[in-house]
């Protein structure tokens, strides 16, 4: 699981620091995450990681939207952390040198564009 953690770590730090200019960049990382061996909790690694954890905090909803092909479910700065985690904020922050205020208010900003630009036959890559 740790391994997993790391990898969303560096996920959500490439959508903060890179932010939307950057999306092909970042899907090509997280594509190469979906390669990586399951592991934990969290069997497609770094994306399919990340939306198991908003499912597990009741924003399954919200995340499926940023993965099907319909329109994207916006997503508030305290619905980011709960779907993240706040230690894993608190991490990227100390990472990035943003305020923890930036650092959501960038995820809430780029996070459900990010993630459907990943998906764009609305599921995840393989």
């Amino acid at each position: 699981m740790a391994n997993t953690n790391n990898m969303l770590k560096a996920l959500l730090g490439l959508a903060v620091v890179a932010g939307w200019q950057n999306r092909d960049k970042i899907g090509e990382f997280v594509k190469n995450l979906g390669n990586q061996p399951a592991s934990g909790d969290h069997p497609a690694g770094g994306l399919g990681g990340l939306l198991d954890s908003f499912r597990k905090a009741g924003l399954g909803e919200k995340a499926d939207s940023w993965v099907g092909t319909g329109q994207n479910s916006p997503v508030t700065e305290t619905e980011v952390e709960k779907g993240v985690g706040g230690d894993v904020i608190d991490e990227l922050a100390k990472q990035t040198g943003l305020s923890r205020e930036e650092l959501l208010k960038r995820l809430a900003s780029v996070l459900p564009n990010v993630v459907d630009h990943m998906t764009p036959a609305g599921r995840l890559p393989t």
